[in-house]
């Protein structure tokens, strides 16, 4: 697994007036890298122990703070941290981004500046806190994502505390969810009943899934009985709870339900054009099927219904996980017509799955695309939220919602057009915009 460290800006002066020339330009760029790989030897010297590879990249461009936007979005990167030169545009860089932000204080600390999910700025003189460099909240070291370990059944019954009842978390369709712990380390144990094949395409998926919002594999149990999967154990329940629960949602606030929103479409946009090994798609999106980890990232999880739409992933010929016989357009559109829904809980508010029972009369989707249509966004949005100052980004996922419910046959929208509808790309809501008309 490897890290990947931008947004390490410095300016650049150089003497004289008018334009500079390039071979100085780039004389100056390449002083500037070895002296940030000078800086960073000692932490990749602690990567290295920790079997984590780490890679620097030295952006450069005319404008810091745009630059350093782009490169957190380009770059999928989970904290953007600011030297302290930049403390006066954080507020700039924070709004434009949904990543985590801190600022560099000293040598070796840092100054978290919002928590993204809450909404609300924590004061820097109570964030204060040492810069840490392997470690993350309710994760494991990150040269375990996308290398699942093959454990033993001796460990999992260690792990799960020989299947204890009050280990369990949950039981549904004959299969159980246990919490434990591996390496010091919180973890969700889903079993399988001995029939179920989907353990299998789960595996086969899970462990080629590289990405920071989808939720991570770090073992397995395949040779035992029962057949199990381990992964990080988010802790802060799931999107859907936290709507359920008037006092969460009203935490929940605009900007961080929009940070949601862009972080699961881009779990979704990595799985349809970004996977290595071929197009994924996920088959059940929705508010219950995101949690939020105690960082305020969200993930996207339950891979059951996933099918891969290519036929040359695996080397078995009978794998399950594979797409077979299905039409490739066909299931990227029901990933984001799901996504258009789930926007639409994000800013209703309301489960889907219940809207017509209790007493609404019609579904979620048909009540809410005529108000779409009409742009009556405020009868859509959720009243526990009584905040106005960042509803324009409702007006985004209003926008893109509509993109993704409406998305006919002969127009079909990717992810990547829906995620810029998303950020409020103007060129993008213009474009589709029109395509909707």
């Amino acid at each position: 697994m490897r890290i990947g460290i931008s947004g390490l800006w410095e300016r650049l002066d150089f003497p004289g007036q008018g334009e500079v020339d390039p071979e100085e330009l780039e004389l100056e760029i390449e002083k500037k890298r070895g002296q940030y790989q000078s800086n960073l030897q000692p932490y990749y010297r602690q990567c290295l122990k920790n079997e984590v590879k780490m890679e620097v990249k030295l952006a450069v461009g005319i404008c810091p703070t745009r630059l350093t936007v782009q490169e957190a979005q380009n770059s999928n990167v989970h904290w953007v941290v600011l030297d302290s030169h930049l403390k006066k545009y954080k507020e700039y860089i924070r709004q434009r981004i949904s990543s985590n932000l801190a600022v560099m204080k000293g040598k070796d600390t840092a100054i978290l500046v919002t928590l993204k999910a809450s909404g609300k700025d924590i004061p820097e003189e109570e964030s204060s806190a040492p810069l840490p460099v392997t470690e993350i909240p309710c994760s494991y070291p990150l040269s375990w994502r996308g290398s699942p370990r093959a454990i033993d059944q001796s460990e999992l019954e260690a792990i799960t505390n020989n299947f204890a009842d009050e280990n369990i978390i949950m039981e549904a369709n004959g299969m159980k969810y246990y919490h434990g712990m591996l390496q010091d380390a919180p973890v969700l144990v889903e079993c399988f009943i001995e029939t179920d094949e989907n353990f299998w395409s789960m595996l086969e998926i899970l462990s080629r899934v590289r990405h920071r919002n989808i939720l991570n594999i770090v073992g397995y149990l395949s040779t035992g009985a029962p057949k199990s999967l381990l992964y990080d154990n988010m802790c802060m329940g799931t999107v859907d709870l936290n709507l359920q629960c008037d006092n969460l949602a009203m935490d929940f606030g605009w900007k961080a339900r929009w940070c949601v929103a862009l972080e699961i479409g881009a779990s979704l946009r990595y799985l349809h054009e970004e996977c290595v090994d071929g197009p994924i798609v996920h088959l059940s999106v929705c508010s219950a099927h995101v949690l939020f980890s105690s960082g305020y990232s969200t993930m996207l999880v339950n891979f059951r219904t996933a099918k891969w739409l290519t036929d040359d992933v695996s080397s078995q010929d009978d794998s399950p996980a594979k797409g077979k016989n299905l039409e490739e357009d066909e299931h990227l559109s029901v990933d984001i017509h799901d996504y258009g829904i789930f926007l639409l809980e994000l800013i209703t508010g309301k489960r889907a799955p219940c809207f017509q029972a209790q007493g609404n009369g019609q579904k979620l989707v048909d009540w809410a695309i005529p108000l779409l249509q009409n742009g009556s966004i405020s009868q859509l949005m959720d009243p526990r939220l009584t905040e106005t100052c960042d509803t324009k980004v409702v007006q985004h996922m209003a926008n893109a919602a509509l993109c993704c419910l409406k998305n006919a046959k002969n127009r079909r929208h990717s992810m990547s057009e829906v995620l810029a509808v998303v950020r409020g790309d103007e060129l993008a809501v213009s474009k589709y915009g029109v395509l909707l008309n």
